[in-house]
């Protein structure tokens, strides 16, 4: 084990010591450059780019077709002008449109404009390919904000900025007011931010058009930027941020669950004040406190199909204090939803040079624990206090390209769990990358049997899955190699984790294996076709257990292709896959898969999922079934403010040679959503999950001053069928009110 995380600190040596003699020049040529001009006073938005002063900025043309073209001419029109003062930075958008008739536009929620029209801006304001801020507007001035890293974006980020569009008859303007507290940059005199500026226009394909052209052969969208130049002597300056909140709501539910005729009795009105509290006396540099804080979620978890399931599920992060830094914490060992209700959370957040760092904290007043195994994991809730600790280093190499250090440490009485690890990414020769991490883990077991016993073992090893005071280590490693270019991918995925490996802070599933995963596919662009772009791939996976014992092998070629329409297609075939479950070696469970997607007018988009074939029944004596996975879904718009989405999911499994049925079951949901206006929504949620015979009601209204300052009233209500003669009851009734507000000092 310590020969294992010794090679992984020599190797992240090299990588610092090699990437040296790399020089951005050659991926810099013929970058596009923008010069910005300073005005004097702060400029109201209109989004009608009506003042004079705009006339005064430099235009720029969106010239490249990026998608699905490959920088061929532009088949619109698009201007865009920048300004700047001490406090803010300004971009205006007039997009020309030849059919503005078929413009796509609705006034929705905050982020839920991808579908429609819009407008982008992406800034790396420290220009090292680490992450970008995006910012995107629709025709109606909707916003949509995300954080962008060197392999994903995050759209649950919220920035505090303004928008407004507005249509007219030759297209739409639109225009970005972006202040410099809401961004972290270089503390210089002379400001030199890299920027993609893009424009989308759905219509029987989803057109991109960009301001630099971008090469398909570079798999890197960040480090394709071009140029803001101008900038000087700015300072966001020492700023404090106060967010307090109040909620206040009454609950009620059968005095007896097992009884629908006992009395259903509420509780007396409950309130909670809390709040949080920003401190950033530079650019680079934040302090995060929340005392007693709110991580209560409006929008609900939609239900997932866990019946023939042996591991834990994932659900999103939505809690707004564990989103930001998020880009620095993207490892499968840290899982921020672990930390269930704290009291108290703060958080360090900067960046000094090259090195990025952040360190949090919380007290958690009812902790989670996921226990990984081999072939599945035990989830147990308590109501044990913890104490956390996070910490996070990286060191921006260049080129996309970093190394960094994780710590995260869980402490209760009676036990922890400690976690050290490094990871890495390293891109190379343009077209390659070399990634992974690496942990140790060191676990001190409660001696509280009673909380959660089994005899589920650790591998081969003498120790097992109880909470019986026993202290083991172990460790785990991930490295990857994959090249991309224009028409061919390749990757090359090995893993490996030890049967005592644990993070009491993650949500890892699965120890005890080598595995090894290859996946290659060919890309193909056809010109004047119905098929705007396509790839042909096959996937192969194959993983033992730490004896060395066969437990999986799959091959799995696949389709995917995105028609006009716009439709996307994937189709994929487990053409081999055997499985070691619970002691028996079960070969071809053959199945088909498939995803369907279209978006063909503004009014309506679709999507679709099934798998079909033979599945594994997971259960103490399992059997080879023939069943199938099934969700669609289908959004309607019959107006610009009005959206109604409908979803269903179905799971069915029997036996292979008796038909003997092993269950059959669905989830029904259905979310309306009417947008008074940007600010103010209605929206109501139905769920009836036919597993668990329980339907779900929740209506909520709200308003959005900004991204931080709201005020929501709701209720959820929850009905459980009771059979015959009784029917659906109301178990579980709440009501709501919450409000927050942001102070800025």
């Amino acid at each position: 084990m310590i020969t294992k995380f010794s090679m992984i600190i020599l190797l992240c040596s090299v990588l610092i010591i090699t990437s040296k003699s790399y020089s951005q020049a050659e991926s810099d040529i013929k970058k596009p450059i923008m010069t910005i001009l300073k005005i004097g006073k702060e400029l109201e938005l209109t989004g009608k780019l009506d003042n004079p002063i705009w006339s005064k900025a430099e235009p720029i043309e969106l010239k490249y077709e990026i998608t699905p073209g490959d920088n061929t001419p532009s088949p619109q029109r698009t201007i865009v002008r920048a300004l700047y003062d001490e406090k803010y930075i300004y971009f205006g958008f007039q997009c020309f449109d030849t059919n503005p008739e078929l413009i796509r536009a609705n006034i929705s929620d905050r982020d839920k404009l991808y579908q429609d029209d819009w407008v982008f801006v992406g800034l790396d304001t420290y220009g090292d390919f680490q992450r970008s801020y995006e910012f995107c507007v629709n025709p109606f001035g909707i916003m949509g904000d995300l954080l962008a890293t060197n392999n994903s974006e995050d759209a649950s980020v919220d920035w505090i900025w303004h928008a407004s569009a507005s249509k007219n008859e030759t297209g739409w303007t639109a225009e970005m007011k972006i202040p410099f507290s809401s961004l972290n940059f270089p503390d210089a005199e002379v400001q030199n931010f890299r920027a993609n500026i893009l424009r989308t226009i759905p219509r029987s394909s989803r057109v991109q058009i960009s301001w630099t052209s971008q090469d398909r052969n570079i798999p890197g969208f960040m480090s394709q930027a071009g140029y803001l130049t101008g900038i000087q002597n700015i300072k966001s300056g020492s700023s404090i941020e106060l967010l307090p909140y109040a909620v206040g709501q009454k609950m009620g539910s059968f005095s007896n669950m097992s009884n629908p005729n006992s009395d259903f009795k509420f509780d007396p009105i409950q309130t909670r004040f809390g709040g949080g509290i920003k401190y950033s006396p530079s650019t680079n540099f934040s302090l995060d406190a929340v005392i007693n804080p709110d991580f209560s979620q409006i929008e609900s978890d939609a239900a997932q199909i866990s019946v023939n399931t042996t591991f834990a599920l994932y659900y999103n992060e939505k809690r707004p204090f564990f989103l930001i830094g998020q880009e620095l914490l993207q490892t499968q060992m840290y899982y921020s939803r672990s930390i269930n209700d704290p009291l108290a959370a703060a958080r360090i957040n900067g960046k000094t040079g090259s090195l990025s760092y952040l360190y949090m904290g919380a007290y958690d007043r009812n902790t989670v624990f996921v226990i990984p195994g081999e072939e599945r994991s035990n989830t147990v809730a308590t109501n044990l206090k913890s104490f956390v600790n996070i910490g996070r280093l990286r060191y921006n190499l260049g080129n996309e390209s970093y190394v960094g250090s994780y710590i995260m440490t869980r402490n209760l009485d009676g036990g922890h769990n400690y976690l050290l690890g490094v990871d890495w990414n390293y891109r190379f020769w343009d077209n390659w990358n070399f990634l992974g991490e690496g942990f140790l883990s060191q676990t001190q077991e409660l001696n509280e049997p009673a909380i959660f016993n089994s005899s589920r073992m650790f591998g081969s090893t003498e120790y097992n899955a109880a909470f019986n005071g026993e202290k083991y280590s172990g460790n785990g490693i991930r490295l990857e190699v994959n090249y991309n270019s224009t028409a061919y991918y390749a990757g090359l995925n090995i893993n490996s984790y030890s049967p005592t490996y644990q993070t009491y802070n993650g949500l890892f599933n699965s120890n005890s294996y080598h595995s090894i995963n290859f996946n290659n596919q060919y890309m193909i662009y056809p010109k004047d076709s119905f098929i705007d772009r396509g790839s042909i791939g096959i996937s192969s996976y194959l993983k033992f257990n730490y004896d060395g014992l066969k437990r999986e092998q799959v091959i799995q070629p696949h389709v995917n292709a995105s028609l006009k329409g716009p439709i996307n297609l994937y189709v994929g075939y487990l053409l081999v896959n055997d499985e070691q479950f619970s002691g028996i070696f079960f070969k071809g469970i053959n199945r088909i898969f498939m995803s369907l997607s279209s978006n063909p007018i503004n009014e309506i988009s679709l999507s679709s999922y099934a798998e079909l074939g033979k599945f594994i029944y997971r259960a103490s004596s399992p059997t080879m079934g023939y069943g199938h996975d099934f969700s669609a879904s289908v959004t309607l718009k019959p107006t610009s403010q009005l959206n109604i989405s409908f979803s269903y999911s179905r799971a069915r499994l029997s036996d292979n040679e008796t038909n003997e049925l092993f269950y059959d079951g669905n989830i029904y949901r259905a979310v309306g959503n009417y947008q008074f206006s940007s600010e103010i929504l209605f929206r109501t949620i139905f769920q009836y999950d036919s597993f668990n015979k329980a339907f779900q009601f929740y209506p909520l209204f709200s308003y959005k001053l900004s991204a931080f300052t709201t005020f929501y009233a709701g209720a959820t209500s929850n009905y459980s069928d009771y059979g015959e003669g009784f029917g659906f009851s109301n178990t579980n009734q709440q009501y709501f009110v919450k409000v927050q507000y942001l102070l800025g000092v």
